[in-house]
């Protein structure tokens, strides 16, 4: 295992960590395996905390191949809870609307879907890491401000309804770098004339990558502490 020259490790995050700390673990076994006190560990394409599957950690000169990785098509199966709309389109933050679902059918559902296919414009959550003048937008969401997010241009290859009730679907979703799972939670409630929130988000593959063949963070952990190391001639 060379992890200066780089290693790529296809993990499943757990729910309840974030990206960073999965890449915090593998990190510390790296610098224990290399004897550092310093090493460059990176991931392509965080996932929220709620939000489990697919995620992709790199070391060394493999952190030069992030954005290439993070660029591949991405697949969820996504939880959304109609009725109810949260602040941050998820269970971060509490229910702060309720809608009636008695008019939700199977039909409506397979018919407002068809609007998402294709190329959409997105507005992304407040709660998000995008940038308004330097600022991230959770960071003004939690303070009590609204942030002004522009929409933006995203393509959604496939959508398929894998379970319905009026009060909750489960979706199948294939789409573009850059998608918020959330969002789309957000507008196919309101779509359907209640609101809607994500209960549950699974990521499911990143471009090749599948999330039945990745690894468990002990996994990872447990084959970089018991591989042969290879070095550069340079090192």
């Amino acid at each position: 295992m060379d992890l200066i020259t780089g290693e790529i490790f296809h993990i499943d995050k757990p729910l309840e960590w974030t990206s960073f700390d999965v890449v915090k673990r593998i990190r510390g076994i790296v610098l224990r395996r290399l004897g550092r006190k310093k090493f460059k560990v990176g991931h392509a394409g965080t996932l929220d905390p709620l939000a489990t599957g697919v995620m992709i950690v790199c070391t060394g000169k493999a952190t030069k191949r992030i954005e290439e990785l993070q660029a591949g098509v991405k697949e969820y199966v996504a939880t959304i809870r109609l009725g109810a709309t949260t602040p941050s389109f998820d269970l971060e933050t509490e229910i702060d609307a309720t809608y009636p679902t008695e008019h939700i059918t199977r039909d409506l559902v397979l018919s407002t879907l068809e609007q998402f296919k294709g190329e959409i414009r997105q507005v992304p959550p407040a709660f998000s890491a995008c940038k308004i003048e330097g600022v991230r937008a959770y960071e003004m969401a939690r303070q009590g401000e609204e942030p002004q997010l522009k929409a933006k241009l995203l393509v959604i290859d496939e959508i398929e309804l894998l379970q319905y009730a009026p009060e909750e679907i489960t979706l199948r979703i294939v789409c573009s770098k850059g998608t918020y799972i959330r969002a789309l939670a957000r507008d196919i409630g309101a779509a359907l004339g209640s609101g809607g929130h994500l209960s549950a988000l699974r990521r499911t593959r990143v471009g090749n990558v599948s999330v039945e063949n990745c690894l468990t963070v002990d996994q990872a952990v447990e084959k970089i502490r018991n591989a042969e190391l290879v070095f550069p001639d340079n090192e």
